[in-house]
């Protein structure tokens, strides 16, 4: 099976670009998803977190305070990188259990793990491609805005505490560029995904 890595920054279109993958054909885990079950009420991550950044982000029902833990992480570098360094073991831990399952199903398929910051923690080693959605910035700006319902100011806050788009990019296998458009997206997703099924077959006559 080929393990196909996929980052970007926020506000560029990765789910967009997940979800044509997924309807190519492609098993898809999102890393969203997966940093969501990992801090499930009564979950070793979420207690972990309550443990590091107290009980006030926690709700009375035991669902995590996103709202209340982003206002702590955005505006705090050192805190930001405490939560990743409790809830990545977890995720990856989540993800690798999810590829071994699919790959058992479909040896010769191709599956695709979305995740932010796959390259800011040394996640993106563990594929065999990475594939690096981006857009302009101005676009990412905007999509950040509409999307998160925050002002200029609290979106650019979110955007610059992840690595620049820039930096990304050099280490990408394939790039997509998003800011064209769904029509334009879904054309080079189809030409990347052909690519990776080219590899995959290769890969197949050389065993």
């Amino acid at each position: 099976m080929l393990r196909v890595g996929l980052t970007g920054s926020i506000g560029v279109g990765k789910s967009f670009v997940t979800g044509l993958l997924a309807e190519l054909g492609c098993p898809v885990l999102d890393a969203d998803r997966t940093a969501r079950e990992v801090v499930e009420p009564g979950s070793p991550g979420l207690l972990a977190v309550a443990k590091a950044f107290g009980p006030e982000v926690v709700r009375a029902d035991g669902t995590l305070d996103r709202g209340r833990l982003a206002s702590i992480i955005f505006a705090d570098d050192d805190r930001r990188a405490l939560l990743n360094s409790i809830l990545h073991p977890y995720i990856i831990a989540r993800q690798d259990g999810f590829l071994r399952a699919w790959e058992a199903e479909d040896p010769q398929g191709i599956a695709v793990v979305d995740a932010a910051l796959m390259i800011e923690s040394g996640g993106y080693k563990r594929f065999d491609k990475l594939i690096v959605v981006h857009c302009e910035p101005e676009k990412q700006l905007e999509r950040v805005m509409l999307r998160n319902n925050l002002t200029r100011e609290a979106a650019l806050q979110r955007i610059q505490a992840q690595m620049s788009q820039e930096e990304k990019m050099k280490f990408a296998d394939y790039l997509i560029d998003t800011s064209g458009g769904f029509e334009a997206t879904r054309k080079r997703t189809t030409e990347v995904f052909q690519e990776l099924r080219k590899l995959m077959r290769k890969t197949d006559s050389w065993q």
